[in-house]
């Protein structure tokens, strides 16, 4: 498939031989310039010292020299030693040191604490929990090489250069694996790190895995970019034994028949009644994900057993979630994980996860889908909050136990005081994560609150909005303060015998007896659905779109109000109805055929006419499978394509800027993320296994071959110096642009761009974190870096429209 020059095998006989002679590489001396970056969520954030690197004039610092970072505070670089725990860093500052290498060499970084790393101008992902795990292969020059650490949470910063073993090796710090059950075989998949240690694309790996002595299973490796760092799925088959003992996962690196490296990971053996770990194969990326299950205990009652879906606060497993809990007659317990201990606030990818466990193990369980609960603590009490007002349909009654409200009443997310155009439309893309502006889907659900009234971590306040914001439309709902209480009292906090027994008070009613919908969604493509009613599109992308809805199947009447909707679909059981939408009549009105179920389809027109439509709507039209914004290009099995045909300084940066999304993907999100070049991806084999899939492009029109097949002649161009949308354009060599497009030839994939008109843009883009929850950003964003007197910002932002067009949708320009 691609040439290798040299062979695998021979790069690491010769790595071996280096590594043997080489003199080590020791650091430890540095400089620390104290806090002052900052910690809130923005989609746009300004930091002085990275802007420098952004705007290629950054040279490495020296003792006392002074540096501005914007908050009239002057502060100078200050000498550091290393302890035996690594760099005394304080909190939100920065870490330079210089590494001085005798020859041109790969290593292997290790180091943790840090937000993230520029090792000259390229950016890698950073440890900022500290997990240990992170290794990030890197090539140094002969003689200088600067290295500049962005500080975490105030942790010491150790730095550690090793050289590579093999041009390929695992890293097993980072395993993902299935527990065994006693006496029961078991086949299933696991995921480990592997590391291209070389310069060159890596294919024809495998990883071959033995348990206890039983059979081997091979499993192909994907391709790997050069340096790349990539958590890989692999198979496991484990024959029954008998005994609860930990039993050991042999792990081969292969090629052909030759090992490149081994490592051994223990697997838990459990009981059948006690908590264990499931993996699985997420539809996000591909990846394997694992959760904690707490089998149902046996039912006096019997019938279908229900399912408690549990979420896990900041720093816990998900395994120790589902630890925390007593088997349940008759409730399945499950612990998703948020994709990470920290992953993403039980929004984003960390609400797709807990959605993806709750379909994969209602299935596999045969769950009864009326006896479905939620509930979480801390963190996962946020989530119980967000998924609770997200998907009212889905859970018979929520528990939230010591849970914060909002990424804007607690995380730290922020919202212009007097926002112009351009910042209403960014801020716009983060109203998911409004949770008081959804707060009303919870009429028709249980609801329990639980919290310590001297809770030191959450503050009580945060329960006490909630409870006063129920009292004025919730009947059923149910209040308890610990008293004396603190964050975590035990296994109590999750385990709480009153809320259990209140979530089994309770039932989903089936959706043929439901009369009345009252729904809000502030996107179609996040949620769309309640009871027999979904919003398939938005007049106004990403403001609130609201249904008030009656049926009276005596009177074959449906009657309500709506706002900001412009299409409207209802699965309402009934011949012929008469429907009354905002005061407009449609008279004897039929289903349709539809995918899944005959449905009354709705359209509205600009000028606010309701009309029946007599198909589907096309699904070239944003709709929920599709409609963005930009960060949903980051789903359904995403490939990143960098770019392989501008200047060679064009091509380094566009193959950086994929590998440093995969690695924050994989660090943040347990990620397994395909990164391939632009001209294998437009031929088979690539061409052919990911089609279907969204995709992102690194680059721009003349720089990554994929973009005219992928995008043509659409409405946003991106060229060098200059971003066109519609029959505007903006130009410079600073501008950052990121947008999502249907990917042609699907009905549900999308194409991502991440493009710069210049070096400038290509690094602005790095700083752009749209893997954090709590930010948004619209369908299309253009940001200018900053030029010292004023720090980067947006130019230009907006929603395309319902056809994904320019001018049937909404944008705001700034220059």
């Amino acid at each position: 498939m691609f040439r290798r020059r040299p062979t695998l095998l021979l790069m690491t006989l010769l790595l071996a031989a280096a590594a043997s002679a080489a003199e080590p590489i020791e650091v430890r001396e540095g400089l620390v310039l104290p806090g002052g970056r900052r910690g809130r969520r923005e989609a746009i954030p300004a930091d002085p010292i990275v802007a420098r690197i952004v705007a290629g004039t950054w040279t490495p610092p020296r003792a006392g020299e002074a540096a501005a970072l914007g908050d009239d505070r002057e502060r100078k670089w200050e000498p550091v030693q290393a302890q035996a725990d690594g760099f005394p860093t304080p909190p939100g500052s920065y870490l330079a040191i210089d590494a001085v290498s005798p020859d041109d060499r790969v290593v292997i970084l290790e180091a943790s604490g840090h937000g993230a790393v520029y090792v000259g101008d390229e950016p890698h992902t950073g440890d900022p929990y500290a997990t240990g795990y992170v290794r990030i292969p890197i090539k140094l020059r002969k003689g200088s090489n600067p290295l500049l650490f962005l500080g975490g949470r105030g942790r010491s910063i150790p730095v550690k250069f090793t050289p590579p073993k093999a041009a390929a090796l695992l890293n097993t710090g980072d395993a993902t694996t299935p527990d065994l059950l006693d006496g029961e075989p078991l086949e299933a998949d696991a995921a480990v790190v592997v590391l291209n240690a070389t310069d060159e694309i890596r294919d024809g790996l495998a990883i071959v895995s033995r348990v206890d002595g039983g059979p081997e299973v091979r499993t192909p490796v994907p391709l790997l970019p050069p340096f790349a760092t990539r958590k890989v799925r692999f198979a496991i088959k484990a024959e029954p034994r008998s005994g609860t003992t930990d039993r050991p996962l042999v792990v081969q690196l292969v090629e052909g028949e030759t090992t490149l490296d081994e490592a051994t990971i223990p697997l838990r053996s459990r009981r059948p009644e006690q908590d264990r770990k499931r993996t699985f194969l997420s539809a996000i990326d591909g990846s394997i994900q694992y959760y904690g299950h707490v089998p149902a205990a046996a039912d006096a009652a019997g019938g279908r057993p229900g399912l408690i879906l549990t979420l896990h606060g900041a720093s816990v497993e998900g395994i120790g979630q589902a630890a925390a809990y007593r088997p349940k007659p008759g409730l399945h317990v499950v612990a998703p994980t948020n994709r990470r201990p920290y992953g993403f606030d039980w929004e984003d990818w960390g609400r797709k996860d807990a959605i993806e466990v709750l379909e994969t193990t209602s299935e596999l369980l045969g769950v009864d889908p009326r006896r479905t609960y939620l509930t979480g603590h801390s963190m996962g009490g946020h989530g119980t909050w967000h998924l609770g007002v997200t998907y009212p349909d889905r859970f018979a009654a929520i528990a939230p136990s010591a849970g914060w409200v909002s990424m804007f009443s607690y995380a730290g997310a922020t919202r212009p005081d007097a926002p112009d155009p351009v910042d209403e439309l960014i801020a716009r893309a983060a109203n998911p994560s409004d949770t008081l502006g959804l707060v009303r889907n919870l009429a028709g659900l249980g609801v329990y609150v639980l919290h310590g009234d001297a809770d030191d971590n959450v503050p009580v306040a945060q329960a006490r909005t909630m409870r006063e914001r129920l009292a004025a439309f919730q009947p059923d709902f149910a209040y308890y303060e610990r008293p004396g209480a603190g964050h975590w009292w035990g296994n109590e906090c999750v385990d709480w015998p009153p809320l259990i027994a209140y979530l089994r008070e309770h039932e989903l009613k089936p959706v043929d007896q439901i009369r009345r919908v009252d729904f809000v969604t502030m996107s179609p493509g996040v949620s769309a659905r309640s009871g027999w009613a979904t919003i398939e599109a938005q007049a106004k992308a990403m403001r609130p779109s609201a249904i008030h809805l009656a049926f009276d199947p005596e009177k074959r009447r449906l009657e309500g109000t709506t706002e900001n909707v412009a299409r409207l679909t209802l699965g309402v059981s009934a011949p012929p109805i008469d429907v009354v939408l905002d005061g407009q009549t449609l008279s004897g009105v039929a289903r349709v055929d539809a995918p899944g179920a005959p449905r009354i389809l709705l359209a509205r027109s600009k000028e606010g006419a309701w009309s029946t439509l007599a198909a589907p709507a096309s699904p070239a039209l944003k709709g929920p499978n599709r409609s963005g914004p930009f960060k949903e290009a980051f789903n359904r099995r995403f490939v990143l394509v960098y770019g392989t045909t501008g200047t060679p300084e064009e091509n380094a940066l566009s193959l950086a800027r994929a590998r440093y999304d995969a690695e924050v993907f994989w660090y943040r999100g347990n990620g397994s993320v395909d990164v391939v070049a632009d001209v294998a991806f437009l031929h088979p084999p690539l061409a052919d296994a990911f089609r279907d899939r969204s995709v992102v492009l690194y680059g721009q029109i003349m720089t990554n071959a994929a973009w005219r097949p992928l995008l043509g002649e659409g409405p946003v161009q991106v060229d060098r110096g200059v971003v066109r949308v519609g029959d505007r354009e903006v130009k410079g060599d600073d501008l950052a642009c990121l947008f999502i497009r249907p990917r042609p030839g699907s009905d549900v994939a999308s194409v991502g761009v991440v493009a710069g008109t210049g070096a400038r843009g290509m690094r602005l883009s790095a700083t752009l974190p749209y893997f954090v929850s709590g930010t948004g950003f619209p369908d299309l964003a253009i940001v200018r870096g900053g030029d010292g007197a004023r720090p980067p910002h947006a130019v230009a932002a907006g929603y395309f429209g319902e056809d994904w067009g320019v001018d049937s949708g909404e944008f705001a320009w700034r220059d």
